[in-house]
């Protein structure tokens, strides 16, 4: 494959994007007509008050986010509080052990491109002579920090915009990204250029379809409106990789119920009803020791029955699925 510079930055807005006040009521993912209005929520971790609609096609049951912000005013739904919680959940090494040993199930050694690769968390666990690490990441001080952190040549800018060569990757990892992208049927048709025959495909994101997401419907922390456009369940996934031309290897879910984070906005709605004003979770400040002694007992008690309820209401939150692109 052709080097890279380790940092180079594409300012490119994504043509995809839709005019103010456009209402797709056409499913952008199997182009079936009289999309559903099927939820309606604000953004609840930043505590604001505006709400998003969320449509469901009838045809192939994808949900994707009505009105979608375009890619110049987003900055302002991410920030600095939701970057940090970001940056702090991908800062310990045992986070990334599943995704790893899924990785070398299929793959011992090649070259590994990671869609917004964020600081590098996940590359640098693959960091050593088997590897060729390589990001894509939209932050340029962001991939400047993945950059130093696993040696990753990472390329700045918009997914689409990447120039590599087909063919060039044994693997592609996209870990709870995909479901920020406003083309995820041209980013997968893009990782299955990329992909040599053989190569896999291997991504997380939320499940729609969850028994979390019947369960909590609008104060469903997964949601995470309106930074997450489109909202997948295996099902919508599955057809959307195989229109790509991938086959697929594995598609699973995991139980991550997200309880304390949604319970946390039903109480704030809750409270703010009675006219008592909370600070957003985006602000809040670190737990103290006693709030700390509680949060433990609760998840010793009441979370593993929850968690064995929530077996009985459907899948789990979080899809895990591997494709692999066939050898012609």
């Amino acid at each position: 494959m052709q080097a890279l510079k380790p940092l180079f930055r594409v300012t490119a807005i994504p043509t995809e994007t839709k005019e103010a006040g456009a209402r797709p009521r056409r499913c952008p993912i199997c182009g079936a007509s009289g999309a559903e209005d099927w939820l309606r929520s604000p953004d609840r971790f930043h505590g604001r008050s505006e709400l998003y609609q969320l449509l469901r096609c009838p045809s192939c049951s994808q949900v994707w986010l009505d009105n979608a912000p375009v890619p110049s005013e987003m900055s302002r739904h991410y920030g600095v509080h939701y970057d940090g919680a970001i940056a702090n959940n991908g800062a310990d090494p045992v986070h990334w052990n599943t995704r790893r040993g899924e990785v070398l199930r299929h793959k011992s050694a090649g070259a590994i491109l990671d869609l917004g690769c964020s600081s590098g968390g996940f590359l640098a666990t693959l960091r050593g002579p088997s590897w060729t690490l390589f990001g894509i990441e939209i932050s340029a001080k962001v991939a400047g920090q993945a950059s130093a952190n696993c040696g990753a040549q990472v390329f700045v800018g918009d997914i689409l915009a990447a120039p590599f060569p087909a063919g060039s990757f044994d693997v592609i990892t996209c870990f709870h990204v995909f479901e920020h992208l406003y083309q995820p049927s041209e980013v997968l048709a893009r990782v299955a250029q990329w992909l040599k025959p053989g190569g896999i495909f291997y991504t997380m994101m939320p499940n729609i379809d969850s028994a979390g997401a019947r369960i909590f419907r609008n104060y469903w922390y997964a949601l995470e409106l309106p930074r997450h456009l489109y909202h997948f369940s295996p099902a919508t996934l599955g057809s959307l990789a195989a229109h790509a031309g991938l086959r697929e290897v594995s598609v699973t879910t995991h139980r991550e119920l997200f309880a304390e984070a949604s319970f946390r906005y039903i109480v704030d709605d809750a409270l703010a009803g009675i006219g008592i004003s909370t600070t957003p979770m985006a602000r809040a400040k670190p737990a103290r020791l006693p709030w700390k002694i509680l949060r433990k007992a609760l998840r010793l008690t009441v979370l593993p029955v929850l968690t064995g309820l929530a077996s009985l209401a459907g899948d789990g939150e979080s899809i895990h699925a591997v494709f692999v692109k066939p050898v012609q």
